[in-house]
């Protein structure tokens, strides 16, 4: 695939430094039908929210999308507060009897394994979830009191294969925070749920992680509105998508140094990878500084306390896409709320700090 660095723009002030990633793709003929995530909308609807899309109007959105909307999808308010919970779902929905009794695992920083222990207990099955030994103290203790049981680990990259051992010997289903069919069938209901709510989008802003939701998301919407441009935002602490985008192979190896742990993937994985090949059209990175100002202007102007991968689209707009979707009918995606008060609270004075004098 060919691929072409471009020099992102300049905010105000200097503050912004990183590229923006662009590819030629290909027409969307992914493996990610539109029939199968609207059987997946059906199947698991009973037990995730259809969540709100909020049309905002503001002086923020009028200096940010001047003569544009901006339509935001309000995925933290989610069953187990993000996204995840779709496809956790749809992974156990989607397994015979035999293979739910014997239970399931799964390896995240958070949101996932949340939304497994969640799907889990509501589904009448036992889970399994590896973490991190630094992962929000909330994060974990959601997990547990969704009944999970909860392995901590002290290096994220031995997670993994952590959790192929407990696979192997124990005979549980693996749930895989972003690849995989029945993972992308649940987060592309998102985007299903967009196209339904508004026609003619020009443009969708998703953040990447793994790039399990951006893969969902920018698959359905491709599908039912073909012209729309498809925006990744990742953090420059954790770039892998945009790395392995521009040298055309999924990195299975990716460090991480960023405050947002969410969007903190150490690898990534054939299926999701493929799919993102074909449905996004550009990334954005953003420092951590930028990341927490989204925060800021969630809490300030909309009075949600996200995570900072929940406003790091917010930060992109702010940001990398100022005035780009002048004009644009926009939907963009705030994906989680996971995190407790005193973390929030210093991730909030942080970006304060760092605001543009």
């Amino acid at each position: 695939m060919d691929s072409a660095l471009t020099n992102g723009d300049q905010s105000p002030g200097g503050l912004w430094a990183f590229p923006s990633f662009k590819w030629k793709i290909q027409p969307v003929t992914t493996s990610l039908q539109l029939d199968d995530i609207r059987s997946a909308a059906q199947r698991i609807q009973p037990y995730i929210n259809r969540t709100p899309l909020y049309h905002w109007q503001d002086d923020w959105v009028d200096e940010h999308i001047s003569d544009g909307e901006l339509h935001l999808k309000l995925e933290f308010l989610q069953r187990t507060g993000s996204f995840k919970a779709r496809g956790a779902v749809n992974n156990i929905l989607t397994r015979d009897d035999a293979e739910r009794e014997k239970g399931v695992t799964a390896v995240s920083a958070g949101n996932h394994a949340i939304a497994v222990a969640y799907a889990a207990k509501t589904l009448g099955v036992s889970a399994k979830v590896v973490m991190h030994r630094g992962a929000n103290p909330a994060r974990v203790a959601k997990c547990r009191a969704f009944g999970a049981e909860v392995i901590l680990v002290n290096d994220i990259t031995q997670a993994f294969p952590i959790m192929e051992e407990i696979a192997a010997t124990e005979g549980r289903s693996v749930i895989h925070p972003f690849d995989g069919q029945a993972t992308m069938q649940g987060t592309g209901t998102v985007g299903l749920e967009i196209a339904e709510s508004i026609t003619d989008l020009d443009a969708a802003v998703v953040a990447i992680g793994g790039g399990g939701l951006i893969a969902g998301v920018g698959a359905a919407l491709k599908a039912l509105q073909p012209s729309l441009t498809v925006y990744g935002v990742e953090p420059a602490g954790a770039s892998g998508m945009s790395q392995s985008l521009s040298c055309g192979r999924f990195l299975d190896k990716v460090e991480v140094n960023t405050i947002a742990d969410s969007m903190g993937a150490p690898l990534h994985c054939a299926e999701s990878f493929a799919v993102c090949q074909q449905v996004v059209d550009e990334i954005v990175l953003l420092d951590d500084d930028a990341l927490c100002r989204g925060m800021v202007v969630a809490f300030d102007r909309l009075k949600f306390s996200l995570e900072a991968a929940g406003s790091a689209v917010l930060a992109a707009l702010a940001g990398p896409l100022k005035g780009r979707l002048r004009g644009k009918r926009t939907a963009a995606i705030l994906c989680g709320s996971n995190i407790d008060e005193a973390s929030w609270q210093q991730l909030i004075e942080r970006g304060r700090s760092s605001q543009p004098t």
